[in-house]
C-alpha cells in the first residue's frame, strides 16, 4: 500500500512539473494604484492555491484541537463520576434491602407461553 501511495505522489509531482514547464509564461497582475506585477503563471497558481488552502487548513486544525479538548474533558468527567460511584457503592458483602431487588427474572418467566396458546 505504501508503494501505491508513493507512486501516486510521484506521478502528481511529474504532472505538476510538466504543467509548470509547459506554461512558464509571465502574466500581468493589476494591483492597487495602477501597479502591475508580472508573475509566472505556475507561481501565481501556487499562491492562489495556498491562499485558499491555508485558511481552511487552519480552521480544520482549530476544530480538531477544540474537539480533542472536549473529548479529554468528557473522559475526565466520566473517570471522576466512576470513581465517585465506586466510592459511594455499598460493599458487596452487605445484603441489599428487600425493596431494592433489581435481579433479572429467569428466562422461563420471560418466555412463558400463556395457557391455551399453541
Amino acid at each position: 500500500m505504501q508503494f501505491l501511495k508513493t507512486l501516486f505522489w510521484v506521478l502528481l509531482a511529474i504532472v505538476i512539473a510538466v504543467f509548470a514547464v509547459g506554461n512558464w509564461t509571465t502574466v500581468p497582475v493589476k494591483l492597487w494604484s495602477g501597479l502591475i506585477a508580472e508573475i509566472n503563471l505556475p507561481l501565481l497558481l501556487l499562491l492562489s492555491f495556498l491562499a485558499g488552502l491555508l485558511p481552511t487548513w487552519l480552521f480544520h486544525k482549530a476544530m480538531y484541537w477544540r474537539l480533542r479538548q472536549r473529548l479529554h474533558s468528557s473522559e475526565r468527567s466520566i473517570a471522576d463520576l466512576r470513581s465517585a460511584a465506586i466510592a459511594a457503592a455499598p460493599p458487596r458483602d452487605t445484603p441489599q434491602p428487600p425493596g431494592d431487588d433489581l435481579s433479572i427474572p429467569p428466562a422461563s418467566v420471560l418466555h412463558a407461553v400463556p395457557p391455551g396458546v399453541a
